[in-house]
């Protein structure tokens, strides 16, 4: 899709967002009660779920092998055959998917304290049940949801959100249909409060002056998503606490 009809001559996209505008985010917590942790989230059409387990010991038998200084993060990720509009025939353990869950390991490496758990495991999992662009950022987002729900301590939240670029305009939060023409896509994962970036990867090259426009648009998008995610906490102890009578 030619860069031109991304954006309109109003300066509305696609789907009727202003550039700086996120897509619609809801988000719940405790979502699956065999976990530690659990969240669900819809970030516009792409929807995830993850689950935690853990720190648990390393399993004997395991291909890992235990840490003596910090714990061991295994994340694994998979997308739903549905997920998409072409059926998936392996829905984990592709390229992509092998990229992806990288990705994501070190993300939370970078986030969870784990030094606090020496010779031990936490496991998250993350599914995509439907995909619309933004996959890595709403898986981070997901599982930032789930550890915090586990209750397992990370030296901030860590937010994640992708930035394009159209018509000399930054584009924050870039769905399928934007990510599709081709042009610039710049993901980051960042800890909101020290303004720490633990990811950062650039789709296609991207003219130096425009780069630094984008890297402002992802930043402010990371700083919103906190916010939201921050209030989804809140709003989770609260109902958790009224439950036990606190």
């Amino acid at each position: 899709m030619a860069g031109y009809e991304l954006l309109s001559d109003l300066g509305f996209r696609l789907d009727g967002r202003k550039p700086s505008e996120l897509r619609k985010i809801a988000c719940r917590m405790g979502v699956f009660g065999q976990a530690e942790g659990s969240a669900y989230i819809e970030q516009g059409n792409t929807k995830v779920l993850a689950t935690v387990y853990g720190p648990h010991e390393v399993r004997a038998g395991s291909r890992h092998k235990p840490l003596h200084d910090r714990v061991l993060i295994n994340c694994q990720y998979s997308t739903a055959t549905f997920s998409t509009a072409e059926r998936k025939r392996r829905p984990r353990g592709d390229r992509k998917s092998q990229e992806m869950t990288m990705h994501l390991r070190q993300t939370f490496e970078a986030a969870i304290k784990t030094e606090l758990y020496p010779l031990s495991q936490i496991d998250i999992f993350i599914e995509i049940i439907q995909s619309d662009g933004g996959d890595y950022c709403a898986c981070v987002n997901a599982a930032t949801l789930a550890i915090v729900d586990a209750g397992i301590p990370m030296k901030d939240y860590v937010c994640a959100c992708s930035s394009g670029f159209v018509n000399d305009s930054p584009l924050v939060d870039v769905s399928y249909m934007e990510g599709s023409g081709g042009g610039p896509e710049l993901t980051m994962a960042l800890l909101p409060r020290s303004e720490e970036i633990v990811l950062l990867e650039m789709s296609s090259r991207v003219h130096l002056d425009n780069l630094e426009s984008m890297l402002d648009s992802a930043t402010k998008g990371c700083k919103d998503i906190y916010a939201i995610l921050d209030r989804t906490v809140r709003e989770h102890v609260s109902q958790m606490g009224a439950s036990l009578g606190l």
